[in-house]
């Protein structure tokens, strides 16, 4: 998953005019002379070679007439030594992004691989900087200050702007990874409900076939271990016009909380405007959009008129739980969390029925 490369690049580099001033002194010419040789005047053969005038292609090609070395290695020559000032440059620019730089995550995302380890600040940001594909520190403001981002609006969101932004690109790398059908909202439905099946099996083998079913439909499905300061448990969001995207976080580990956020984001990829990124807490917000999404998981989970009458035969027992669903042919965590979550059941009680989720490396 690592984004930089290993390519070696030297800290040094020499303008070609210390190139042509060790010709010269070898043929033994003059700076006039030279000048003369190339047709050109001796002020621009001066400031070539002093490294205060670039050396164009017409010239190189005078170059190699008269000195005898190919033109394409005096132009070689010049855009290394363009290149190597470009880079000084923007070392000393980054070097002043420290604050910028410190907001973000860069041990962990050292830690799983995503960069390489870094040698400086200004190598940190140039590597942060290609992890976003963005050119600079600006454009990295202009693209996410300006993303149109929608989520609860309530005291209990924490999740980090910069901590944030490295998880949802973390799931967007993973999304593009996944070859994908064209988005089509009836196989999406139909996934769904295959999906909702599948929340029997083990966890990793149901995620597994979930990717599938997703793909087939024109859905990317990543799951991203949350990072330092993200307190959210899934987002939702069109990476193309044909090609949707849903990404958990697996946050609280527990199968009731991950189905639950998965039906959340299908909600809002089936229901809401491709032009939003939606980022959710699982929190008791009262935005009509998340609300509207949680009564369409709660409802694809469990038809209300069935949930109604369960719940109002205040099921507390564990063969109570495990009986509907069987019915439903759900997993009977997902059945105790909705009762928590309604307040029919202390959130101590029967937990012992939800299956927990483990990442590769616990």
């Amino acid at each position: 998953m690592a984004i930089a490369s290993s390519q070696f690049r030297p800290d040094y580099a020499v303008p070609p005019g210390w190139v042509v001033e060790e010709r010269l002194e070898v043929q033994g010419l003059s700076h006039a002379e030279f000048a003369r040789r190339c047709g050109r005047s001796p002020k621009l053969i001066s400031e070539i070679i002093a490294g205060k005038a670039p050396l164009e292609p017409e010239t190189a090609l005078q170059f190699e007439k008269v000195l005898g070395v190919d033109a394409s290695i005096w132009l070689g020559i010049e855009a290394d030594y363009q290149l190597h000032r470009a880079r000084q440059t923007e070392a000393a620019s980054a070097a002043g992004s420290g604050a910028w730089l410190r907001r973000f995550p860069i041990r962990e995302l050292v830690k799983r691989g995503i960069i390489p380890q870094t040698e400086s600040d200004a190598d940190a940001v140039s590597k942060l900087l290609s992890f976003f594909r963005v050119g600079s520190v600006e454009a990295w403001r202009v693209k996410y200050a300006s993303a149109n981002v929608a989520y609860r609006h309530s005291p209990s969101f924490k999740s980090d702007e910069a901590a944030l932004a490295t998880w949802l690109r973390l799931g967007e790398l993973e999304a593009e990874r996944q070859a994908c059908a064209a988005y089509n909202e009836t196989r999406f439905r139909q996934a769904l409900r295959e999906i909702r099946a599948l929340t029997r099996a083990p966890i990793e083998e149901a995620l597994s076939r979930a990717r599938q079913l997703c793909n087939q439909s024109g859905v990317g499905l990543a799951l991203i271990k949350p990072l330092p300061k993200t307190a959210l448990s899934g987002a939702a969001w069109w990476i193309t016009p044909k090609k949707a995207v849903i990404q958990l976080s697996a946050r609280h580990k527990s199968d009731d909380h991950l189905w639950f956020s998965f039906f959340h984001e299908a909600a809002h990829i089936l229901l809401h405007s491709k032009k939003n990124v939606f980022i959710d807490d699982m929190s008791d917000g009262n935005s009509d959009l998340e609300v509207e999404a949680n009564e369409w998981a709660s409802n694809m989970l469990v038809q209300r008129s069935q949930w109604k009458r369960f719940a109002e035969s205040f099921p507390r027992s564990e063969q109570a739980v495990c009986a509907f669903a069987d019915e439903q042919g759900l997993a009977p965590g997902i059945i105790v969390g909705m009762l928590q979550h309604e307040g029919h059941l202390p959130w101590t009680h029967l937990n012992g029925l939800k299956a927990r989720y483990r990442w590769p490396d616990n």
